[in-house]
């Protein structure tokens, strides 16, 4: 939902993005992201924090392409190579960096995962 529609839902509300997610969706929030993580079995670290923030930001720059799972893979991949990219990711997100990433990021799956257990561990 973008800001033009929420505003049209909920008149007069404002939006207070957080200053550090500035790409994040109208309607996440981190308290959402730590509670689904403790569910899944995570303590968010700053790794954590900054592979969400690179995940929103992504979605921001391609929000009207069409974006497939092995395109986000592999930007994911580029993106953290210094630190080991994919195989640092999966440390970070054992249940996959796409699908467990985009549930905490509050962002749904590209197109092309055929169900939410891609780019994860099986």
């Amino acid at each position: 939902m973008n800001y033009a529609t929420h505003n049209f839902i909920r008149p007069g509300f404002e939006i207070r993005p957080d200053p550090d997610f500035p790409h994040a969706p109208i309607d996440w929030s981190r308290e959402d992201a730590v509670e689904l993580a403790q569910m899944e079995g995570l303590t968010l670290t700053e790794a954590h924090w900054q592979v969400v923030c690179a995940l929103q930001e992504f979605y921001a720059q391609h929000e009207d392409i069409s974006m497939n799972v092995r395109e986000l893979h592999d930007a994911l991949e580029e993106y953290f190579h210094p630190e080991g990219g994919i195989k640092y990711l999966y440390k970070l997100f054992p249940k996959g960096p796409v699908a467990q990433g985009c549930r905490l990021a509050g962002l749904q799956l590209p197109a092309g995962a055929q169900d939410k257990g891609f780019g994860s561990a099986v």
